[in-house]
């Protein structure tokens, strides 16, 4: 299907990707606690893929950047899809991401780049599916300390996921750093009014 460009176009996607704040991010049903949603998933993304780029040599970070915001916004038309439905569902994201950028000035662009992403072609592409799955260690890490014990029971599954699915060296580290993280101690150990305001007085 192809469809001339126009602005109107560009508009109903932008207003589609202001609604990926609705989609839910569906491993949340293994504990009813709130998770976040696929949008919050990007943002936090983005930012994890700006520190393993950051680490690793010759990296095209604007390259990651956009790879990190087209990764996973097919979800928008087809859901999330978490490591048990896989078994039983499948998903046409080609023709969801064809469809949501049809008509836009974005689609060569994008959809060229959610392929790269797909098919880990580039380190830029590796250093954003790194991020994507440490996105999920960094939250079970927050989730454990309000009392989910989702951390402890995936244990096995995230060891698998880091020895086997990671691609940086970066990534690996940081795996490791979260085994003992507190996701507390950047405000307690960071300047604050007990360590260096008002209440030293």
């Amino acid at each position: 299907m192809t469809q001339q460009n126009t602005l109107q176009h560009d508009t109903n996607f932008l207003f589609e990707m202001g609604n990926i704040r609705y989609i839910d991010r569906m491993w949340r049903r293994f504990y009813t606690r709130d998770f976040a949603n696929l949008a919050e998933h990007h943002f936090r993304m983005f930012w994890i893929a700006m520190v393993i780029a950051a680490h690793e040599k010759n990296v095209d970070t604007g390259r990651v950047a956009k790879l990190v915001l087209v990764h996973d916004i097919a979800e928008s038309r087809t859901g999330d899809v978490d490591y048990l439905a896989r078994q039983y569902t499948e998903r046409n994201e080609e023709l969801a991401i064809q469809d949501m950028l049809a008509g836009t000035a974005l689609k060569d662009e994008f959809v060229e780049l959610w392929e790269e992403y797909e098919n880990r072609t580039s380190l830029e592409a590796k250093i954003a599916k790194d991020a994507d799955n440490l996105d999920v260690d960094f939250e079970l890490v927050e989730q454990a300390v309000n009392g989910n014990p989702l951390k402890n029971n995936w244990q096995e599954n995230r060891t698998f996921v880091a020895k086997q699915k990671l691609y940086t060296q970066t990534a690996k580290k940081l795996f490791d750093q979260l085994t003992d993280a507190n996701p507390h101690s950047w405000h307690l150990e960071g300047r604050n009014r007990r360590n260096n305001g008002d209440w030293r007085k």
